[in-house]
């Protein structure tokens, strides 16, 4: 009898640490919720993000409060999210520059990505654009390769931050055609753009929804889109590869949770996100953004696409001698 009245008390102790979480879960959320995001307000990501909290709020019946946290990279961002206390009240939006990029180019980094943070949800998905100011004079990739190598060390290209999806483009587009041309990284979209179009820097590789109103009034030129999809607000606009240059991997955006989420809030998440991505007035405002809503994905699949990029972009850093070391 003291033996089974000993075993049972143990049974019931043990059981307790496990019945915590799931009554947490089951109770969230209860409060506000925080969304860290690596970018300036009024950029790409910024405006997705937003998109993504206003119907998450209402999916979740809280506030869910996009906190701009741009600069070192995204690490800025990244940090506050893996530092946080993994309630499922700090999650991290965050995009393949600010993560899987970032870390192929310096792999001391300190944050694991594919450990660290917990995939929840796939949001979106494209290419970047490669632009230039009116007056350079270059009208498509070739001819903009044939200028820059016309004259060495000349031009400068500008990107959002040290080792986003534009910067290690350029790095892969140098290695392959010989150009010699230096990167100057900002600190926010908007500056890059507006920098670009007073002709402050002649060339800059941006993301594809806040610059197009600046291709449309013509302050700036578009010369390709990375990856393997035309845009669609700019379907006339050339990929890479079909301008002989084939640059297959694209930039993702997406949601992220602190490692030790209990599972169930991160299922909840996933599951809501899932819902969002099939509206149709949501893919209908993506398409006006110049983006594309992608099918829905488990955070497995989230994972699994995650630690595939970071092969391949790491690939991409060591063939072009990229390093942040």
């Amino acid at each position: 009898m003291r033996r089974s009245t000993f075993l049972a008390g143990m049974a019931s102790l043990l059981a307790q640490p496990m019945a915590a979480p799931l009554a947490f879960a089951d109770s969230w959320p209860s409060r506000p919720i925080k969304l860290v995001i690596p970018a300036a307000a009024g950029t790409g990501s910024d405006l997705i993000a937003r998109l993504q909290a206003e119907r998450l709020s209402a999916a979740l019946k809280q506030p869910v409060i996009v906190d701009n946290r741009p600069g070192a990279s995204g690490i800025i961002a990244t940090r506050a999210v893996t530092t946080a206390h993994p309630d499922g009240y700090t999650l991290l939006y965050s995009n393949a520059s600010a993560t899987v990029m970032y870390a192929a180019m310096k792999p001391d980094l300190g944050i694991d990505f594919t450990k660290d943070v917990i995939p929840v949800g796939l949001t979106a998905y494209g290419g970047v654009f490669l632009l230039v100011h009116p007056a350079f004079p270059a009208k498509n990739l070739r001819e903009l390769i044939s200028v820059v190598k016309a004259s060495p060390g000349k031009y400068n290209y500008g990107s959002w931050a040290i080792g986003s999806n534009g910067h290690l483009t350029m790095e892969w587009l140098k290695k392959k055609t010989g150009m010699k041309i230096e990167h100057v990284p900002y600190k926010s979209m908007p500056s890059l753009l507006t920098e670009l179009a007073s002709g402050v820097i002649p060339i800059a590789w941006t993301d594809p929804i806040s610059s197009v109103p600046f291709i449309q009034t013509g302050k700036v030129r578009a010369i390709a889109v990375n990856g393997e999809l035309r845009t669609p607000q700019l379907p006339q606009l050339q990929t890479m590869g079909e301008q002989g240059y084939a640059f297959p991997l694209m930039g993702w955006q997406g949601i992220f949770a602190p490692a030790g989420t209990p599972d169930a809030i991160v299922k909840r998440l996933n599951v809501e996100i899932a819902k969002i991505q099939t509206l149709p007035e949501l893919k209908a405002q993506y398409l006006k953004m110049n983006t594309v809503a992608p099918p829905p994905t488990t955070p497995e699949q989230f994972r699994a696409m995650i630690s595939r990029d970071l092969v391949e972009w790491r690939k991409i850093a060591q063939d072009a001698n990229i390093s942040l070391d």
